[in-house]
């Protein structure tokens, strides 16, 4: 599920928060930081719960149209495409999935229903239901197609749904794009063969990230004096507030790549940072950072400081 540079993220979040010092014991914000990181899969498993309570919420509604006194041929013999969708069954049928659900208790949607109410009307109400209910019998195809529609336009841009989550937790909102890109390719990737672990996602992609985030926040954080001495030499006074501001830590730990992680291009890291600023901090944060880089790595070059190991690293 996590990629290099939401690790780089999730770290640069818990560097922003230290408020101790290089001689502390930082175990705690360690601790905070792989916490942070877990909960990405809290917030995937919510919306599958949330899947599962829409589909829930549609079968419900047809069943009282079944019952109404005065019932319609429609109301009694329902289009039931919605509701049966092979995409929604697998979710809801997934018995590790309800298990993780259940544990984590994170089936919260009973309490805040209405949510599941706006994702079901604004679903209902689009031009890719209606389209999707005209037609006959779907296949397998049909239906993931329908499902990655009905996320990509309605569920993943939801304003409400985004404040919601955001509210929940505040990681979350950083969250958001990951799960949301993962939840469209499991879709994409869907078969009815697949076994119930298919919706259970990894968090890491293997244990190398794992431990690049545990590294890159203690190598920082263990090198911050040194790491800021070397960035203030190269700015001017009227730059001093930017070292004391999420620049300076994403200038920090980048040189912490430079430095403690050989294996890792200079290139690949100026250009996440650079992204990474662009996002989060202030618009010329990237244009500022850049030149830092830049220069720092001209020095490193020079005084053939560089701690690269392999072909194409520099």
């Amino acid at each position: 599920m996590l990629n290099r540079r939401h690790i780089r993220i999730k770290v640069m979040q818990a560097l922003f928060a230290y408020k101790g010092t290089e001689s502390d014991d930082f175990s705690k914000d360690e601790k905070f930081l792989f916490h942070s990181i877990d909960s990405m899969l809290d917030l995937y498993f919510s919306i599958m719960a949330l899947l599962v309570e829409v589909q829930k919420k549609a079968n419900t509604r047809l069943e009282k149209s079944q019952k109404k006194l005065l019932a319609t041929a429609e109301d009694i013999n329902p289009n039931r495409k919605f509701a049966d969708n092979v995409v929604l069954e697998f979710i809801s049928s997934n018995e590790q999935l309800k298990t993780i659900i259940s544990k984590r208790k994170l089936n919260f949607w009973d309490m805040d229903f209405e949510y599941v109410d706006i994702v079901l009307k604004e679903i209902q109400d689009s031009e890719i239901y209606s389209d999707y209910m005209s037609k006959g019998p779907s296949t397998l195809k049909e239906d993931k197609d329908f499902m990655i529609d009905v996320y990509t336009e309605i569920i993943a841009p939801n304003e409400k749904l985004y404040d919601y989550f955001e509210d929940k937790r505040l990681t979350w909102a950083d969250d958001l794009p990951v799960v949301n890109t993962l939840i469209i390719k499991l879709f994409r990737k869907l078969k009815l063969t697949k076994p119930d672990s298919f919706l259970i996602p990894e968090l890491y992609k293997d244990e190398d990230d794992k431990k690049f985030a545990s590294e890159l926040f203690r190598k920082t954080l263990l090198n911050q004096s040194q790491f800021y001495d070397e960035i203030a030499q190269k700015t001017t006074n009227w730059d001093a507030e930017r070292l004391a501001s999420l620049d300076g830590v994403l200038m920090q730990m980048a040189l912490c790549e430079f430095q403690k992680f050989p294996s890792i291009p200079v290139k690949v890291t100026i250009n996440e940072y650079l992204e990474i600023a662009k996002e989060y901090s202030t618009p010329k944060s990237s244009t500022f950072i850049n030149g830092i880089l830049d220069k720092t790595v001209k020095e490193y070059q020079k005084a053939n400081k560089h701690n690269k190991v392999g072909r194409g690293l520099m």
